[in-house]
């Protein structure tokens, strides 16, 4: 697992929404524009604010704290029967849906949200061989349209999606899948986050963690230990220092994979 104190890297997981696209802004305003349906008098900004203290956890874990932290359990409520629902939480996730769908069908929107950097990173990664995988939250519909749009539908040996697991993140319950069938042990993985529920779920599984935070990110990540526990990069320009620092092998061949595959595959 590691040689001289530095963890050998086996195998690179990255996360979907807020690392190599920030889809995660698309939600907060599904999530802000849902609730506004349910009471109209709501201001926008405000829900998505607060949907800051939330990124990375589940549909569930984020209607529901919503709902609760601004009373809307009883308009949501009133919809349970038009979407044949029986909690009120499941109504306002299937009307912010409506909201999500429609900007995700918008190529040209969720295109501009693309991070250039965290992808180049990406097919760096591919190009020196390293087995890739995504963990998101996403569930599978979603995660395919925005991974057809970006380009990277064939980028990932292993994707998991939300539909896959029991616990979404903090749980590490997605990230051990991955690297289960990646074929490698959590302890040789390496996974980019954007989230603290990102960061925690990979600590728990045994994993390296490098967290490129986001304008939804950064001060959650401040207010937590997580600044001592994995490398926090807040400038995704400085993502290939990062990765250098953490494992020295960064620009060589994996361990098991013979020089120049990478190069021969990408021709």
């Amino acid at each position: 697992m590691s040689t001289n104190g530095v963890r050998v890297i086996q195998a690179v997981i990255f996360d979907l929404d807020g690392t190599l696209v920030e889809t995660e802004e698309l939600k907060a305003l599904s999530y802000a524009r849902g609730a506004r349906e349910l009471r109209p008098t709501l201001s926008e900004a405000e829900v998505v604010e607060a949907f800051k203290d939330y990124v990375g956890r589940s549909r569930h874990e984020v209607a529901t704290a919503l709902l609760g932290r601004f009373g809307l359990e009883e308009a949501a409520a009133a919809h349970m029967a038009e979407f044949g629902v029986k909690a009120p939480w499941q109504a306002y996730v299937q009307v912010r849906l409506r909201v999500y769908e429609k900007l995700l069908a918008d190529r040209d929107l969720v295109e501009a949200q693309r991070y250039p950097h965290n992808i180049a990173l990406l097919h760096e990664i591919r190009r020196l061989g390293y087995p890739t995988g995504l963990a998101t939250m996403s569930h599978l519909g979603q995660a395919q349209r925005v991974l057809g749009i970006l380009g990277l539908g064939d980028d990932f040996d292993v994707v998991a999606t939300r539909d896959e697991v029991e616990h979404g993140k903090p749980d590490p319950e997605i990230d051990l899948l991955v690297a289960r069938e990646l074929g490698v042990e959590p302890g040789q993985c390496l996974i980019f986050e954007d989230s603290p529920a990102g960061a925690v779920a990979g600590l728990a599984a045994g994993m390296e963690v490098i967290a490129v935070t986001t304008d939804l990110t950064r001060q959650k990540f401040s207010d937590t230990d997580l600044l001592d526990r994995c490398t926090v990069v807040d400038d995704p320009r400085d993502l290939p220092a990062a990765v250098r620092r953490v494992i020295s092998n960064y620009s060589e061949t994996p361990k098991g994979q013979t020089p120049g595959r990478a190069e021969k595959e990408s021709k």
